[in-house]
Formats: C-alpha cells, structure tokens, sequence
C-alpha cells in the first residue's frame, strides 16, 4: 500500500456558539450568525458568517429540505424541515407513543405485535438508521425504514401520511444496525425502484440459538427483506460482525463493512488480527441460489440461508459474496453518487479505503484474480474516521471521531495520491465540530442528485455548548454550508439522545396528504347517524364519530366486565382538525386525524361515570367536546 499522506495541521479552539433566533419577530437579516470558516489550506479557524444564516427562516416561510432522522432510544423517526433545523414531527414505530395513541390503538398494537393476553411484545428500542426508496437513483418518496437494534426489527414508514404501517422481525440475528435500500431492480428494465432492503447483524450467536458460551459456534447474519411485503427474502451466513451497509446504484452489489474478524466475544478477541474487510454481495447470484435450492434454513425459521463464508467463495466465478481487506475495525461504507465508488472508513485506523466497484464487478467475472485490485485508494484523513457523505462535484466529507472534525477531501486526488502523485493534494478543508462526530450526512448525498448544498453532523458530546440540565446532556447536531469550497459552520441544535442517521432531500419529492381518504378504513362510521352500542354476549361494540364541537354519542353504556371496542371515526374534510379521545381513569388517550378511524378495546373493569373529552385541540369549545360512559355494576 502506498503511504497515507501526514502533512496536515489542525488548530484548536472552541468557536463562538451561534446566536440563537428569538421565538418572534426577528428577520433573517438581523439575525446574523457566528459560525467556523476553514480558512488557510488544511488549518480550520473560527469566524463570522458573511452573509444572514439561512438557517433562519421568517416566519412562514417554508424549509427546502425534509430530513429524516432516527429517533433513538424514543424508538421513533423524527421528521426535520432543513436548513432550520426545525422538528415538525415524530412518527412512532417501536415504542408506545401518548401523544398519537400509539401502542394504544388496536391498528397501531397490530403493527407493533403483541403477546396473547394483547399487551405490547416489546415497549423499548434502539433505532439507528433511516433510509427511503429509491427510484431512477432518487428518492421517490414512498417509504422510508428505520432499524431497531435492540429488537432486530424493521419498521416501514409511509411517506404519503408519515405513519408506520408495518414492523418485521428479523430471524436468526442480533444487534441489527446497518440498512439500506437498493436504488433499482436490475432485473426487469421496467423495475425502476426500490424492492429490497438490506439489513446487517452486528452481533454472531449461535444458529439456532441454544445456551451455550462456546463463541466458536456463533455466526452472524446477513438480511434481505422485501420492500413491498416486508418478509424476509433469504439470509447470508457470513464470517465476522456487519456494521453499516451500502447498495450499488446498478442493482448488482450490497455491501457491509465488517469487523471481528476473529469472532471473538469479548473485546480483547475482537483485536487479534490486523485488517478486517468490506463484504460485497452478489445479490443475482445469491437470488439464483435460493431460487435453485441452494440453501438451508436454520431452526424454526423458514428462511432461505446461503453459505457466504469466506471459506465458501474464494472462487470469484461461483463467489456469492467477496472479502475485500481493509483496515481494522472499519466504521461504515457510503455510495459516490457517481456509481463509482465505496468509501470505507477506518475507525482504528486513521484513513479512508476507495473501492472501485467496476473492478469488484469484474473479480465476480473471473477477470480480477485477487479483490485488493479493487482497492483504488487507501489515504490518510485524520484520528478516528467514521462516516462519508458527498456533494455531487467529487468530494467526500469524513467525521474524525477523535480529532473531533470533518474533513473535506477530494475522491479523484486521493486516488491519484495513491497511486503514486505525490504533488496531488486531496485534502481540501477542515472543520472543528463540537464534540466527537459521527454519523453525517448531505443534501442528496447518497442519490445521483447531490446537490452539495448541506452538510448535518451528528456530534456524540454537547458538553458547553447549551445551558446545562444535569448530569445527561443533549448531544449536539451541527449544520454546515458545503456550497462553497469551504465549509461553513451555520447552526447548533441540542437533540434528546441518542439519535444516530438522518437523510436529506429536497421537499418537492414529497406529497404528503393532509387528510385520509375514508374508504380506506373498513371500520369507519361514515353516518353519525350510523353510531350506537351493539352487544355480543360480553362483547360490545360502541360506533362514534367526532365534529367538532361534539361526538355523536353524549354518552354510553356498558356493564362491569364487558370487553369494549370503541371504534371512533373524525368526519372533519378539512386538514389539521385532528381529534382526540381520552377515557378518564381507564388509561387511553388516542387521536383520529381528519377522515381517519382508529379503534381500542379495553375491559370495563370499574363501574361508574367516567368522561371521555377531546384531548387534541380542536375548537373554541373544546373544553365541551365531551361524551360520558357509564358502567353499570
């Protein structure tokens, strides 16, 4: 390998933070922010914005960009107008959520899944990485998914009405963290889009999984899910642990970068060997595998299982999947949005590894004979390089965990430092970020459409840069303008923790709905004429709807007892007249948007009169809108 490039210098500092907009009545103009401008070739230095931040909008006007972030430990997805910062929603999908009713509704328990008594499978979640469908190498704006790693499922987001409408479990796997759609179908011509999200397991266990504390029996999962159905498509046996994954832009490779080579348990076993690799999947190849019944299953599970192990493939002309060495421990791999290139990061190693994916390509053809050839560029960038994001003219930007920065580099002249010119200078520009950076990511970043436009950092530690509220603080997201060839530091938000990926995109991909369509809701009351009681034995059905300012029941009946369904249908035809439902003292509170239904059942367990009222704002006589149900002893 040819040695990384070390003449860099960085100077230190904390910049000043940026001013704050006050909630009302300051423009943009007056609202002049402090910012870092790298200034100096490699040095990175604080200074004052030159022009009014973009980051803050008058009031009314309208963000250009949506930004999807994962929500962490909340276990939802949090949407985010960009360059603001602004959050305009969550959307819940592994956690109970109060607000929506969320885990509460009998729609949202049968897309969480729950246990035979109807309470909730799981209530906690750990979500990571968020990512939408594609169509012609852009976002189509039809679904989103988010990860859950503490629970290996899979939540599907529909864009049109930001909900979750379905959550898979992963088989045979734990610790699943990194996804990703692929870009297209290679398959059929007219199959444009997104049919396949690709999941990797961080943590090996044994297959199936029985006690043991024999380390030598665990393996590790690779996971192809249906983008349409959400079943789980097949499975790769694989050596090592998946960190983060990456598609191609034609349809043909997915990719993990992998560590624990060793598969050791511990951590100190985990460090033994000297490199570990990037896993490219032959994804036709191991389709026509499944397919032949070349596979085995494992368990109880049903799915298809192909042998990926680097033991299995080392000829490239039957090869499902390949192992490209690369430093120890890397920590993610990003598509150019050229097609060109995989960018894996380091971590424990302070560069980035370029891998041409037409030469990977032309290993699994037999024209390659060894998969180091497909490694174009390996350069040094700084301390702890973890996640690569782009902008469409070329450029890469790196997080430096350690070094607590980003760095800005240029793809063709590291290629070209690598492969011996010396004068080729790849570094363009650093940033001090605060504090401790991970996941990144631009404007269109990984889409042929970059538009290098953004730049939003995750920063691991806020330490001082919000007023302090105890002991667990916020962590800091971080905006930065790419536009120019320098960066330019515009913004600080404190986030709850601990989110960790986020996608941008122009807002003209997106057409979300402001109402239901009511035919889409078999339950739906569509007459308040049509509500009432109906009972079945100890099962009763109560039919309502919701106008404000009333519900078409003022009250109800039921006996002590009783199973209660409650099925509640919002007539309003105009957007954001949203309802709420609450029942005193029995522990549910849920919402129906306009034209939407939603249902709860519940067991009547305490005789008396208990109001149920609109808990979402709605009308000048909202404190009104109020029905009663009575429970007869």
């Amino acid at each position: 390998m040819t040695k990384p490039d070390t003449s860099y210098t960085v100077t230190t500092g904390s910049p000043t933070a940026p001013e704050r907009r006050r909630f009302l009545g300051l423009t943009a103009a007056l609202a002049g922010a402090t910012g870092l401008a790298a200034c100096g070739g490699d040095k990175a230095t604080s200074g004052p914005a030159e022009a009014a931040n973009p980051t803050h909008l008058k009031p009314g006007e309208l963000d250009t960009y949506y930004g999807l972030w994962s929500g962490g430990h909340t276990g939802d997805l949090r949407v985010l107008g960009m360059p603001s910062g602004r959050e305009i929603m969550r959307v819940p999908c592994f956690n109970p959520d109060a607000l929506v009713g969320w885990g509460i509704t009998n729609e949202s328990k049968k897309v969480m899944g729950t246990k035979p008594d109807g309470s909730l499978r799981y209530t906690v979640a750990d979500t990571h990485h968020v990512h939408a469908s594609y169509k012609d190498g852009n976002y189509d704006g039809r679904y989103a998914w988010v990860n859950d790693k503490i629970n290996s499922r899979i939540a599907r987001i529909r864009l049109d009405y930001f909900i979750c409408d379905r959550i898979t479990e992963l088989p045979n796997v734990q610790g699943f963290h990194g996804i990703f759609p692929d870009k297209r179908d290679p398959v059929d011509a007219a199959i444009n889009h997104t049919t396949r999200v690709f999941c990797g397991a961080e943590f090996s266990i044994p297959l199936p999984n029985t006690p043991t504390l024999d380390g030598t029996k665990y393996r590790s999962m690779f996971t192809c899910v249906d983008a349409e159905t959400m079943d789980v498509r097949w499975q790769v046996l694989i050596d090592g642990n998946c960190d983060l994954t990456a598609t191609s832009y034609d349809g043909k490779l997915a990719a993990t970068n992998q560590y624990n080579t060793e598969m050791g348990v511990k951590y100190e076993d985990m460090m033994s060997a000297e490199r570990d690799s990037c896993l490219f999947f032959n994804i036709a190849r191991i389709e026509a595998a499944v397919k032949e019944g070349r596979f085995h299953t494992v368990g109880t599970s049903k799915v298809p299982v192909v042998d990926g192990t680097a033991a299995s493939n080392k000829n490239p002309n039957t090869a499902l999947v390949g192992y490209v060495s690369v430093p120890k421990n890397p920590h993610g791999v990003n598509a150019s949005p050229d097609g060109k290139y995989f960018i894996c990061s380091g971590k424990l190693s302070p560069t980035a590894t370029v891998i041409e994916l037409s030469k990977v390509l032309a290993w699994f053809a037999g024209e390659l004979t060894d998969l180091d050839q497909t490694i174009v560029a390996e350069v040094e960038l700084g301390l702890g390089p973890l996640h690569t994001a782009f902008d469409g003219r070329g450029n890469a930007y790196t997080t430096l965990f350690l070094d607590s920065q980003v760095v800005k580099w240029n793809v063709a002249s590291a290629i070209q430092f690598h492969g011996g010119d010396k004068a080729a200078k790849y570094i363009i520009d650093r940033l001090d970020v605060q504090y401790q950076p991970g996941h990144i990511n631009a404007s269109q970043s990984e889409t042929r459409a970059a538009d290098g436009k953004y730049l939003a950092v995750g920063c691991k530690f806020s330490k001082d840069r919000f007023l302090p509220a105890g002991p667990l603080h916020p962590e800091n997201e971080q905006l930065v303008d790419i536009s120019g060839e320098k960066m330019l530091l515009l913004a600080d938000h404190p986030v709850r923790p601990e989110p960790h990926d986020f996608i941008i995109f122009k807002r003209e991909l997106l057409a979300p709905k402001p109402i239901y369509a009511l035919d889409d809701f078999p339950l739906a009351t569509k007459d308040p004429k049509d509500s009432g009681v109906v009972r079945n034995g100890r099962k009763v059905t109560v039919r309502l709807t919701s106008q404000a300012p009333t519900f078409s029941l003022r009250e109800f009946t039921v006996r002590k007892g009783d199973e209660v369904t409650l099925i509640l249908t919002n007539l309003e035809k105009v957007e954001d007249l949203t309802h709420g439902f609450a029942i005193e003292k029995y522990n549910i509170n849920f919402i129906v948007n306009p034209q939407e239904t939603a249902s709860v059942t519940f067991i009547a367990d305490k005789p008396g009169v208990f109001w149920c009222y609109c808990s979402h704002f709605c009308h000048a006589l909202h404190l009104e809108m109020r029905s009663r149900m009575i429970v007869e002893g």
